[in-house]
């Protein structure tokens, strides 16, 4: 099956002339997409409408932004009714208020929140208050974990071919992109992920100089690679015996997991905690929290953190809604994104196990809770950032994406993320993204 894509053909040929690369994101562009993307003009609930009105399932979700799917209607009423009286203020705001309010009441270890603008705001703001509250300036980080496009993060976070990456007990640091100063990285140190002993290793050589460990719970930009059990637990015990700040960057599985995010999954009292995506319901909205202990450093600018557009007026009105349908009916809504990844999940699977043709690198599919993303691999499975670096193929994966789009499967083209479930997803859905896997594995 091949799609109409005639008006998105000529809206690329109009926005290369006046956006670099005919989009505003790399990842959205021809990169994932070839030879153009796709100009989506609509969406309702779990589908999504291009401009050559071709419909689509969509699991990419605004990349994990939209837990409630599209234009839900308890979204749609409440911007709709408040965009009448203002779109946004820069001053306090009773919503402000409430929806920290809210978050507070769902977050173990939370006393306080700042909200910010992005994930990657977000993670700046709390790399600078572990500098502020230590006085140290390191920072560790584990190779494949992304943490937005802050220069100082910006270091193996993406493949690279695994004879590049260095001794896992030294591994060396590679720069995601030019225009990186050697100094903006200079204090950023890297570990290797899922490995107790290697990171007990970095904070006995270096936990003197650290300010914080930083990782996300769950790796979500090399595919879907969960923590190994007690793993996370051992990370936040080392830190605490070193003296270094425990920071969980939660911008993609928080209000992916549960309301209580992968905090409450894993039972961690992580000392700063960040969050972004899910949280706006498709606005940018993102938050730091934390114990009232470390959330006080930037009280009256002790560690800086102004915005013109922190605590978005709209935003925070989707955000609260957002939480209150999905923690309804005693967290049915998050129960219910859940219970759809783990069943897509499981089909999924199913299917390739059994898939004509079916060769070494067979399809894998891995997922934490409404997060999944199928690998091509011979592995069993995908344990750390080495792994999928030295065993994944992303090619297979580029061609199996575009046949599932083919097919009205709208599921990402980047090869490194991953796909999301949302409460507006249903069996019927379901049913026939599973039919669409085994067409295009019989095709491959």
């Amino acid at each position: 099956m091949t799609l109409n894509m005639e008006r998105s053909g000529e809206l690329y040929k109009r926005a290369t002339k006046v956006l670099v690369e005919g989009v505003s994101s790399g990842s959205r562009g021809p990169m994932n997409y070839h030879p153009y993307p796709a100009y989506m003009r609509e969406g309702k609930g779990a589908r999504i409408w291009d401009v050559d009105g071709n419909e689509y399932i969509d699991w990419q979700l605004s990349f994990g932004c939209l837990p409630l799917g599209h234009a839900h209607p308890s979204i749609v009423d409440v911007v709709q009714r408040e965009v009448a009286r203002g779109t946004h203020f820069a001053t306090a705001l009773e919503v402000e208020v409430e929806t920290a309010e809210l978050l507070v009441s769902l977050l173990p270890n939370v006393d306080k929140v700042r909200f910010a603008n992005t994930g990657t705001e977000a993670c700046m703001t709390a790399v600078r208050m572990a500098r502020g509250i230590t006085g140290k300036r390191k920072v560790l980080k584990f190779e494949g974990h992304y943490h937005g496009w802050y220069d100082g993060l910006l270091v193996s976070s993406n493949p690279q071919f695994v004879s590049t990456l260095g001794h896992p007990n030294d591994p060396i640091r590679i720069p995601d992109s030019s225009g990186l100063t050697p100094g903006s990285w200079e204090d950023t140190l890297v570990c290797v992920w899922n490995d107790e002993d290697a990171i007990e290793r970095a904070l006995s050589a270096h936990g003197h100089e650290i300010a914080c460990v930083v990782t996300e719970p769950v790796m979500s930009n090399m595919g879907v690679i969960n923590p190994k059990p007690g793993y996370l637990k051992r990370v936040q015990e080392l830190c605490r015996a070193h003296n270094v700040l425990f920071y969980l960057d939660e911008t993609v599985t928080g209000f992916r997991l549960g309301a209580g995010g992968a905090m409450a999954e894993y039972d961690l009292q992580p000392d700063i905690v960040t969050f972004g995506k899910a949280l706006g319901q498709g606005f940018p909205v993102a938050a730091i929290a934390g114990p009232d202990h470390i959330m006080e450093s930037i009280e009256h600018g002790k560690v800086l953190h102004f915005g013109s557009h922190n605590a978005p007026r709209l935003g925070l009105y989707a955000c609260k809604t957002m939480l209150e349908e999905m923690i309804r009916d005693d967290h049915a809504g998050f129960k219910k994104i859940r219970q759809i990844g783990e069943d897509v999940t499981r089909r999924m699977n199913e299917v390739a196990r059994s898939a004509k043709g079916a060769n070494t690198a067979r399809m894998l599919v891995q997922n934490a809770g409404s997060m999944f993303h199928p690998v091509f691999t011979e592995l069993e499975e995908i344990t750390n950032y080495r792994d999928f670096c030295q065993h994944v193929d992303i090619g297979l994966y580029r061609k199996f994406s575009a046949l599932m789009r083919d097919q009205g499967i709208f599921i990402t083209g980047n090869t490194v993320l991953h796909n999301l479930s949302c409460v507006a997803h249903t069996p019927e859905d379901i049913d026939a993204t599973i039919a669409a896997v085994g067409n295009a594995l019989d095709d491959m």
